[in-house]
């Protein structure tokens, strides 16, 4: 026999069933990949300037 316990009445921590703490873990996994996604547009920007910061520091002179 492979009973397996229905999600909506186990409950875990907090006392939540454990589909809403797998729904609630879907959704914080969509926001991280979100932020994820701006920041790594954003780091390309400040690699653009810092790139172009290195080309006019070089050519005064001063390293």
């Amino acid at each position: 026999m492979t009973d397996k316990p229905d999600p909506d009445k186990l409950t875990g921590p907090g006392g939540l069933t454990l589909r809403q703490i797998h729904e609630q873990v879907q959704k914080s996994v969509e926001r991280d990949r979100e932020e994820q996604a701006t920041r790594n547009a954003t780091a390309a920007q400040q690699s653009r300037w810092q790139r172009w910061v290195r080309y006019v520091w070089g050519r005064s002179g001063r390293r």
